[in-house]
């Protein structure tokens, strides 16, 4: 009866989310801010709380998100809220243990579900990481868990004698494409077998000097980390999460990294252009280029901009003053932080699919 219970919760979790979307698209209305640019992050991040976790937008996102979430959980321990980062964590273990399983979603009702509809990589990599930066301590029952979850992972994704990745369907950051094992995977695999050791989670044999040598060898053109194994492409969820979770600390890759990205001019006009040659990919149903076209393409998606801020003003590149203050500046015009703009900076708005308003990303912003 349970596993009935469960997937009905599942499927109910997943018509929830696409309702809340088809309303936005129709009926949303995009709230503003007053003041400057941090100030409007504050506002946002404290009314993402939801009194026992961090809802992902304040449009119809209105759930949690394991990925969004572990790319702020540091920020929002940075900001003071490390309480309301371990209370939804010990919340999130709760729902995953009941269910036994780790999605990427969980609504407010304790169901979980995968959106889009397909296993995802990097829940548990995420989850992992915001256990680690937040200082977050495990019971028994959560650490047996984990350890019951780290066996599932490396049997649906990874060798499992050698801990290399294999080319099996899954969703992951760039969800409008189907990568061929991509760099930004590799660079989670690789933050997840950290955390491992840091938590004591014995059931992932595999070392993250592995990977990072695999980013080195198999995605490292000299300029950037490439899309994927098939695709040499740049693409920013691949080409910046290895820096951003320092799971490769090399300074001289970073400044290739960024020369290149001023030389391609992805920062024209405001950080950060999501990739190039979009075309190339084959985009998952519905997500292509009739219904959301350059949804991930020359598109300005602010996570990345985000992510590519903090990786300027850790390695002190002098472009860092500029770019802040045109990221800035785009919040400040939307009085929101925005999930993705054109590249002119007006709001994404296609047939089937608008940009969520106050992501919780404006917590990586606010920490500037």
């Amino acid at each position: 009866m349970k596993p009935l219970i469960r997937s009905a919760g599942t499927v109910f979790g997943l018509l929830h989310a696409e309702a809340r979307q088809l309303h936005n698209r129709y009926f949303g209305k995009i709230e503003r801010f007053e003041g400057n640019a941090k100030e409007i992050c504050e506002q946002i991040v404290d009314r993402l709380w939801e009194g026992n976790f961090y809802r992902t937008s304040l449009g119809h996102f209105n759930f949690f998100w394991m990925r969004d979430f572990g790319t702020v959980a540091q920020s929002l321990v940075h900001l003071g809220h490390q309480e309301k980062v371990h209370h939804t964590l010990r919340w999130v273990l709760s729902h995953y243990r009941r269910a036994n399983t780790i999605t990427l979603c969980i609504d407010h009702a304790g169901n979980t579900f995968n959106a889009p509809a397909k296993r995802s990589i990097d829940a548990l990599p995420w989850l992992l990481h915001s256990l680690v930066v937040s200082g977050y301590r495990l019971n028994k029952g959560e650490h047996l868990f984990l350890q019951e979850q780290l066996i599932k992972y490396i049997k649906m994704y990874l060798d499992p004698l050698t801990g290399e990745l294999q080319n099996v369907a899954y969703a992951e950051m760039r969800d409008a494409v189907h990568y061929d094992r991509s760099a930004y995977s590799i660079a989670l695999i690789a933050r997840m077998a950290h955390c491992t050791e840091k938590l004591k989670l014995t059931a992932f044999p595999f070392h993250p000097q592995q990977y990072q040598a695999e980013l080195i060898h198999n995605y490292w053109n000299g300029h950037y980390f490439r899309a994927d194994r098939s695709n040499g492409a740049y693409s920013s969820d691949s080409a910046l999460m290895p820096f951003f979770l320092d799971v490769i600390n090399d300074s001289a890759m970073v400044q290739k990294t960024c020369d290149y990205i001023n030389k391609a001019k992805f920062n024209a006009t405001y950080p950060l252009q999501y990739g190039v040659q979009d075309q190339t990919f084959k985009h998952r149903l519905g997500m292509g280029r009739i219904l959301m076209p350059n949804y991930t393409g020359t598109t300005v998606w602010t996570w990345h901009g985000t992510f590519y801020l903090h990786i300027l003003k850790r390695y002190k590149r002098p472009e860092y003053k500029e770019q802040y203050t045109k990221l800035a500046s785009l919040i400040e015009r939307h009085g929101t932080y925005p999930e993705l703009v054109n590249p002119d900076g007006s709001w994404y708005n296609v047939p089937i699919y608008r940009a969520d308003p106050g992501m919780v990303w404006a917590a990586l912003f606010e920490e500037l």
